[in-house]
């Protein structure tokens, strides 16, 4: 089988899901485009206009399955590249821009959302990654279309629910790995990207609550970083300095395995995750996570992994790490839980039987 696969804004957690596809699947002939995660407004327009004037004899290649991301402006490609148009096409949404959350400097832009909308009926089947992506885009869609003025075609929800399916990224094998818990202080992990919709005020909020409640822990704060970063991760580095052993972005990942089997809790203050790889993976390396129960965590992670999110999240949040910290020191932590179903053991099946049904109905 000859794919072309397509991943028009190359972020980390793409780069993550194609690598490992591309790995899980070497009998298959691969032929990879991807453009970097950078200038997202242009990115996600030009991308089209980028690929079918600059790689239009790769297009044009003889291909038996198409695999784009849901940030592939794929109406417009297939209109510039007809002959991709007959190529059976899934489009793999990681993030929806209908519950993606605006910056409080960002103005409300619709391009976005219609971008996904227009991929997503240009697709012959569209993947998410979890239900919360699935059930948010449509509802998203919904919304959107209602907004319009006319001539809007009646149905479009059901054609996409018609034709779409849940399979997560799966975890690399590398992250089951044995955990190896640490004498002393309780060690909280923070592993997210350092952008706003990660929640770093909550985090900030979170730690002034604990530290109030005058018990001992020890930090690490890490992550992938970028030209500029909220204000609040300088504020936590100054107030939380003696607390912190590990800050910033863990380039080997041998080493950021290898932390994550030392740290006992992962906490996420999100704003937005529509799968949370970072959590899941210090979930498969031993961490007992601690998320709120909203976005996909709910549908991921029993409810006692999940705190009580809304008003006061933060008190609730630090009052749950200060029973861990007793926890802790009684020797009585609980146990991670299991996500082997997560594993590309058990989901690559999942990925075969959809890439088969698809080429096989053409």
């Amino acid at each position: 089988m000859n794919i072309l696969l397509l991943s028009a804004y190359d972020a980390q957690s793409h780069q993550y899901w194609r690598k490992n596809l591309v790995q899980q699947f070497p009998a298959y002939q691969w032929t990879v485009l991807t453009l970097p995660a950078r200038y997202f407004s242009w990115r996600i327009r030009g991308n089209s206009l980028s690929w079918a004037f600059t790689e239009k004899e790769t297009l044009e290649g003889d291909y038996d399955l198409i695999i784009a991301t849901s940030m592939c402006d794929l109406s417009a490609l297939r209109g510039f590249v007809p002959h991709l148009a007959t190529i059976p096409t899934i489009v793999y949404v990681h993030e929806n821009q209908f519950a993606y959350p605006n910056s409080s400097d960002a103005r409300k832009n619709v391009e976005p959302e219609l971008l996904n909308l227009y991929t997503a009926l240009a697709a012959d089947h569209v993947v998410f990654n979890s239900h919360y992506n699935q059930d948010s885009f449509f509802s998203g869609a919904s919304l959107l279309l209602q907004k319009l003025p006319d001539h809007i075609p009646v149905g479009l929800i059901e054609i996409l629910k018609d034709k779409s399916s849940v399979i997560p990224v799966p975890l690399k094998d590398e992250h089951f790995c044995k955990h190896s818990t640490q004498a002393g202080h309780l060690n909280i992990l923070w592993n997210h990207r350092w952008e706003y919709d990660k929640g770093p005020d909550k985090l900030l909020a979170t730690l002034r609550a604990l530290k109030r409640l005058t018990v001992e822990f020890t930090l690490h704060i890490i992550g992938q970083q970028f030209r500029t970063s909220p204000p609040a991760f300088d504020t936590i580095h100054t107030e939380f300095l003696a607390q912190i052993d590990h800050w910033g972005y863990v380039e080997s990942e041998e080493d950021y395995r290898e932390l994550l089997t030392h740290c006992d809790i992962v906490i996420s203050t999100a704003e937005h995750d529509f799968q949370g790889l970072a959590i899941l993976e210090a979930v498969a390396a031993g961490c007992v996570p601690a998320t709120p129960n909203r976005l996909a965590y709910s549908e991921l992670l029993d409810a006692e992994y999940c705190y009580q999110s809304g008003d006061g999240e933060a008190e609730v949040l630090a009052k749950k790490l200060f029973e861990l910290v007793q926890l802790k020191r009684s020797n009585k932590l609980p146990f991670a839980p299991r996500v082997e179903h997560l594993s590309w053991k058990a989901l690559k099946p999942n990925y075969q039987k959809l890439f088969d049904n698809l080429v096989n109905s053409r």
